[in-house]
């Protein structure tokens, strides 16, 4: 959420109400109050910021490399450097993310996914025009950094949530309720909640600590409200409840009356004397009605629809315990949806436990509301010859589904509602949920009870959960390789496997690079990838060798493409094929993809010194490689590594970046982020 132009009014027009802080010296001014007359030290006395961990990912996120998905490892010690900081000055830190997307709130998701993908675009333009990464004015984040950076955070030891509602009202209802110290974020609503002060993370300097404090009385001063009318003020300048377009005729007269009112009006830019108009018509209307105890003045002349809707956006301010939320505030709790008669009250509170606790994502809402979205990832909308990733991994969403919907059953006469998917991808207008059924994982009679598997203890239970892993990515003949190769590994090529059979125009370089990632980059430090040379061959031939038989037998033959053909670009006559139709009517198309457009691969220096050092290793005979054997890569048995495996053409450092697999990540992603 946010208030439209109420930051630049604070920023630009009230310099009275930003103060510079200094956040040490805020800790040991918060400690001194709170111990007073206290012998110990626990949670309820160290100072403590809640931090909008969604707010932060634009300044976490500072590798330069950005485009090919990002340096994870780099990407990790920006982190911890971060977390380090604020720890060395006896801070406390409690992370906050997104968990869900509101109903009331969707169509301002869909506005903002549209203008992302815009966004998106310009930046394949830029580099199909000039063969470079566009610079920070055309920066979007890699895809999934926000599904895995809470993940990151728990791996260093710090308290992670992840939201049932709006994560701005978790935050401020947290930071109320435990006395924190601040809300470190960049979000005007903080201002309207009254609950912590806000610190703005866009203005911190982790090296000093320091940063600008929005101060709240003082804007109320400034603009002659009291600190229970902000939540008006905010929804009439248009919020995410309360769009600006529906409160629009409201500020055009606060504007005209403003204008006449004040002789000498506000020197700031037209934003600011918005918010003073729009305060000005606030503090009118309960001057005129004292005795007015509502949520909305009666003498506000709205009609009764923008009435309720305002009464809703108000309600969306007022944190537990404040008054007026006994009221009528219940119908902002979620309601009991038709998906959760499907699963034992032991299971619903499992899955809200493991979602708060950011230690999931994607399955609280399928299983409380049954809906599921994702947003904009790194794709380009102008290349018609791959697929989405929202349709690659399609086929893998539904199996899932169907191992959480279908337990205990055959899943042949279940007549279970569809996964409503607010998926971002080329071709959908998201104007309407796309509408995925379930699908079994094909189990011999009925599937294993989902209360079985996610709390049976025994061997067989966890034979059976290793097994509905691999038959979601379709790679039960992987089940041999359990325990003797690591678990990251093993999920790696599970993951490359069910890429390379739902796209056909993956060639053998493009799983050669997939797969190199997994095999050389899980053990390396930030330092050690800057300067990564080739290695860890045995495994990766070990791992390439079971992907190819396993591709081979579902009549998947991948083909080497090692270099471009010479001829001009062409451009697909229509635009952008409409994905929807082409699922729906034709299938996948083949073609060549961006190698068929003439585009020149460029081999980095370093991949081009690997390939000589594996020669002058002695490993090239004949034409094949011909490697040490790999002791944790074996058939059940001895590993037989005599039998050349198929050459390699060389490996491509050419990543496409459409599947959430780059080549300086240290683990794959999961599917459907």
């Amino acid at each position: 959420m946010g208030v439209k132009g109420l930051q630049y009014f604070m920023d630009r027009c009230c310099p009275e109400a930003c103060v510079t802080v200094n956040l040490r010296e805020m800790a040991r001014q918060h400690v001194a109050k709170n111990q007073q007359g206290c012998t110990t030290t626990d949670n309820t006395t160290s100072p403590t910021l809640v931090v909008d961990g969604m707010a932060c990912l634009r300044h976490w996120y500072s590798c330069k490399d950005w485009v090919c998905g990002g340096q994870w490892r780099e990407y990790m010690d920006v982190l911890k450097s971060w977390v380090e900081a604020f720890t060395s000055a006896g801070i406390r830190l409690v992370f906050f993310f997104d968990g869900v997307v509101e109903e009331q709130k969707r169509q301002e998701w869909v506005k903002r996914r549209r203008r992302v993908n815009g966004e998106v675009s310009k930046m394949f333009r830029h580099m199909k025009a000039h063969g470079e990464q566009p610079g920070k004015e055309l920066f979007c984040l890699p895809s999934g950094l926000a599904s895995f950076t809470p993940f990151a955070l728990r791996s260093l030891g710090q308290e992670v949530f992840c939201s049932v509602r709006e994560a701005d009202y978790e935050i401020a209802s947290y930071a109320r309720q435990h006395g924190s110290m601040g809300i470190l974020g960049q979000d005007s609503d903080f201002i309207i909640y009254d609950s912590a002060l806000y610190l703005s993370v866009a203005k911190l300097r982790i090296d000093s600590l320091t940063t600008v404090m929005y101060h709240r009385q003082r804007l109320c001063q400034t603009i002659g409200l009291t600190v229970t009318q902000l939540p008006l003020l905010a929804c009439l300048l248009g919020n995410d409840v309360v769009s600006e377009e529906q409160m629009q005729h409201i500020r055009n007269n606060a504007m005209a009356a403003y204008r006449i009112n004040s002789p000498v009006p506000h020197s700031g830019a037209p934003q600011g004397q918005m918010v003073l108009a729009v305060s000005h018509l606030v503090s009118s209307l309960w001057d005129r009605e004292e005795q007015e105890t509502g949520l909305i003045p009666q003498s506000l002349n709205l009609s009764a629809p923008h009435r309720e809707l305002l009464k809703r956006g108000v309600r969306s301010y007022l944190l537990p315990g404040q008054e007026a939320l006994q009221q009528d505030d219940m119908s902002a709790l979620p309601s009991a949806s038709a998906f959760e008669k499907h699963f034992s009250p032991k299971i619903l509170k499992a899955c809200r436990e493991k979602h708060v606790a950011a230690e999931g994502f994607m399955v609280y809402s399928v299983v409380f509301e049954g809906v599921t979205e994702c947003s904009n990832t790194l794709e380009d909308e102008e290349n018609t010859e791959l697929l989405p990733q929202a349709l690659v991994y399609k086929p893998c969403r539904q199996r899932i589904y169907g191992l959480l919907l279908l337990h205990g059953h055959d899943g042949s006469s279940v007549d279970l509602p569809a996964i409503r998917e607010w998926f971002v991808y080329s071709g959908n207008p998201l104007k309407e949920p796309d509408m995925v059924h379930p699908v079994p994982l094909g189990f011999p009679g009925d599937q294993p009870s989902l209360d079985l598997l996610w709390f049976g203890t025994s061997p067989e239970v966890s034979a059976l959960r290793l097994t509905s892993f691999l038959s979601i990515f379709d790679c039960q003949e992987y089940k041999e390789l359990y325990g003797a190769i690591e678990d990251s590994l093993l999920a790696a090529l599970c993951l490359v496997t069910y890429i390379v059979l739902q796209v056909q125009t993956l060639s053998q370089e493009d799983l050669d690079a997939y797969l190199s990632q997994a095999v050389c980059l899980r053990l390396k430090s930030p330092q050690e990838l800057q300067q990564i040379k080739s290695s860890c061959l045995s495994l990766f031939l070990c791992l390439r060798e079971k992907l190819t038989e396993t591709c081979s037998k579902r009549s998947r033959v991948l083909q080497s493409r090692p270099n471009a053909p010479e001829h001009s670009h062409k451009t697909t006559p229509g635009g952008v094929q409409n994905w929807r139709e082409r699922e729906m009517f034709g299938g996948h198309r083949h073609g060549g993809g961006w190698r068929e457009r003439g585009e020149a691969r460029r081999y980095p220096r370093e991949y081009e010194n690997g390939e000589r050092l594996w020669e002058r290793r002695g490993g090239m005979r004949g034409g094949h490689f011909h490697p040490a054997p790999h002791p944790n890569c074996h058939d059940g048995g001895p590993q037989n590594m005599s039998r050349p495996p198929n050459r390699s053409r060389g490996p491509s450092y050419r990543n496409r970046g459409r599947y959430q697999l780059s080549p300086r990540w240290s683990q794959p992603p999961a599917p459907g982020t």
